[in-house]
């Protein structure tokens, strides 16, 4: 699989952003619309970095609404994303046939 570098701006901090390795098939960028570092090329995203992360928004919400219906909720609930970056679309979970696309830890407290 390639990999290819991807910048991405950070909302309320005009002028700052973050570059992030990706991989896949990097998008077809036109060469004014791309910064050259050496060898490398970083792409430019078409979203800021919490516009991307926020796309798991609904996935988070909707596991935390499920396990607060269980009969005797956790005293803590820990979830964990695999998170793939993308120019063209920002983040999607991550999936394939051996990696988990996200963990839940929950954790109950002995009643004394």
């Amino acid at each position: 699989m390639n990999k290819y570098l991807v910048e991405f701006p950070l909302d309320g901090q005009e002028g700052e952003s973050v570059v992030i390795e990706v991989e896949g098939t990097p998008p077809p960028t036109p060469t004014d619309d791309r910064i050259g570092i050496g060898e490398d090329v970083i792409h430019k995203a078409k979203q800021t970095l919490d516009g991307a992360i926020a796309k798991i928004k609904p996935v988070a919400n909707a596991i935390v609404a499920k396990v607060k219906e269980i009969n005797e909720p956790a005293d803590e609930v820990e979830v964990k994303f695999g998170l793939k970056m993308n120019a063209e679309v920002g983040a999607v979970i991550a999936s394939g046939n051996a990696e988990a696309t996200y963990e839940i830890t929950l954790k109950w407290k002995k009643q004394s």
